[in-house]
């Protein structure tokens, strides 16, 4: 399917189940994604081969750790790297999914949202009628960590910002925004790699994390130049941080708001998704 949605109006499930195995960035393991239909809204999580385990919605208070990546607990499972297979989720505008994976990580394929953008054309979309509103913002939201800050503020549709600031002049000042629709995102977004820092890569490894990294799943910067060029898009490292944004507040649905991060993280991601679905926490 190459004709996606003009719109987020529209409540989505997948046609038909779809799945997609490989690498986890930090574990190195091999691990499994099968999407499936679902009649009901949201993102729900069970285990592959287990088919009579219960299927638990996926929800921001679930969030364990966001060290590079955002990991969730949830009950007894525990699952890292979830915010590319979120985003295309969310970013192609499906609503009711279940996922149902066989290890603690999910795969991170090509180290963008692609693979899954394409793995969901595989099983095409299921149109169900008129979704639930998007959530509106009665007043602007912000978070602050370190140097960096997430705001949120009321508008008449989704619209989202980012900007980076490194010192590596192959990245340097990059930022970029972009209303949101299922065809900007699959354009715009879905093909923006994750990327690291030559420097920091034994460090990373000797911590337990990036196992899995290498370059043809992530791209490195070295200083003024990367080592694995081509990049898909000049300003390929802040687009993929607004993919991980999205990823993150998918946890929570798409707020109806323009969210600007500036030097942002899953931590300060997954901070805003909290405070947008405080109303609604579970108790």
């Amino acid at each position: 399917m190459t004709d996606w949605p003009e719109s987020f109006q529209q409540a989505w499930t997948l046609s038909g189940p779809v799945e997609r195995s490989g690498v986890g960035l930090h574990s190195g393991a091999q691990t499994r994604v099968r999407l499936e239909a679902s009649d009901r809204v949201g993102y729900w999580l069970g285990s592959l081969g287990q088919g009579s385990s219960p299927l638990i919605r996926l929800h921001p208070h679930q969030v364990k750790d966001t060290r590079l990546c955002t990991t969730l607990q949830v009950e007894q499972q525990r699952l890292a790297t979830v915010e590319h297979l979120l985003a295309a989720l969310a970013g192609t505008g499906l609503t009711h999914v279940e996922l149902r994976v066989e290890g603690e990580e999910v795969p991170l394929l090509d180290g963008s949202a692609q693979g899954w953008v394409e793995a969901i054309a595989e099983a095409g979309l299921s149109a169900l009628g008129e979704r639930e509103p998007l959530q509106t913002l009665q007043a602007p939201i912000s978070v602050h960590q370190g140097l960096g800050f997430l705001t949120a503020i009321p508008c008449d549709r989704v619209r989202l910002a980012a900007a980076v600031e490194y010192p590596q002049a192959a990245i340097g000042r990059q930022m970029f925004s972009l209303e949101l629709t299922p065809r900007s995102f699959v354009s715009e977004l879905a093909p923006a790699r994750t990327f690291g820092f030559r420097d920091q890569i034994e460090q990373l490894r000797a911590a337990g994390l990036i196992q899995g990294g290498a370059l043809d799943n992530a791209l490195v910067c070295d200083g003024d130049h990367w080592l694995n060029p081509p990049l898909r898009f000049a300003d390929e490292p802040v687009r993929h941080k607004l993919l991980d944004l999205l990823g993150d507040l998918a946890l929570v649905g798409l707020p109806q708001a323009q969210v600007f991060a500036y030097r942002g993280s899953h931590g300060l991601h997954t901070s805003m998704a909290a405070a947008l679905a405080a109303p609604f926490r579970p108790s």
